[in-house]
């Protein structure tokens, strides 16, 4: 029986579907367990590193060296394909990751902005939240970190030429922007899950179809990779309890 997780894992996976030669960067277990069975299966040019300085292979072997202006020069040219984290998300894909309430006086204080702008405005960046809630799913972020479509716009040509926001992923199910005014939109559920659940623990009313279908199925061999090869230890189930 597939569990929650490997859907979730399914789901990642699929966001680096046909990419190409670009460096896959993945933040979170789960999105890293599906960028390494990307590259097994129908992604096989992606390019994976050690999260640090070095571009590895399959067997975690360092392949090549990374220095970090080559990592911008991957960046600024859209050669990457992020999947970050979010604090919060709005319906334009609006992320923060830097503090919760007013910027002057706030009442969380996080990671900071950090290379999220730059990550929105030059390449592809999808998002993963492993706990779908009202507190992360929000009407307006409290501060823009990774740029949404309606703040791309408002920016100007500069700011939409490569700004793309392929899919978000949560434990509930999966999201895009395919809407007339690029608006999230309910694109799949994990099994087991309604739309009602999804549109309670989300803070905006969701885009979404009459049917709303399943997030597809993993292949025999999918399930063997997932469960022998990339993550015999079971990490999944931890970011994403059965």
């Amino acid at each position: 029986m597939t569990s929650r997780a490997e859907y979730c894992v399914l789901a990642c996976a699929d966001a680096w579907r046909d990419n190409g030669e670009v460096l896959a960067s993945p933040m979170g277990t789960v999105p890293a367990i599906g960028a390494r069975l990307a590259k097994r299966t129908f992604s096989p040019d992606l390019l994976l590193t050690d999260g640090e300085a070095l571009l590895v292979g399959l067997d975690g072997r360092a392949e090549g060296w990374l220095p970090y202006r080559q990592h911008l020069a991957m960046v600024t040219g859209g050669r990457r394909h992020v999947m970050m984290g979010a604090s919060q998300l709005d319906r334009f894909g609006n992320q923060n990751i830097s503090c919760i309430g007013d910027w002057e006086r706030p009442v969380r204080q996080l990671l900071g902005v950090r290379g999220a702008p730059v990550n929105t405005l030059n390449n592809p960046t999808s998002y993963w939240v492993p706990k779908h809630s009202r507190r992360v799913f929000v009407e307006k972020v409290d501060m823009v970190c990774g740029v949404g479509y309606d703040s791309a716009a408002a920016a100007g040509p500069s700011a939409t030429r490569y700004h793309r926001i392929p899919r978000v992923v949560s434990d509930l199910g999966v999201f895009d922007f395919a809407t007339p005014d690029h608006t999230m939109r309910l694109a799949s559920l994990h099994p087991g899950v309604t739309a009602e659940e999804v549109q309670d623990a989300t803070g905006f009313p969701l885009a979404r179809a009459d049917e709303v279908p399943y997030t597809r199925e993993p292949t025999a061999e999918e399930v063997r990779l997932i469960r022998e090869v990339i993550d015999p230890r079971g990490l999944r189930d931890r970011e994403v309890p059965a």
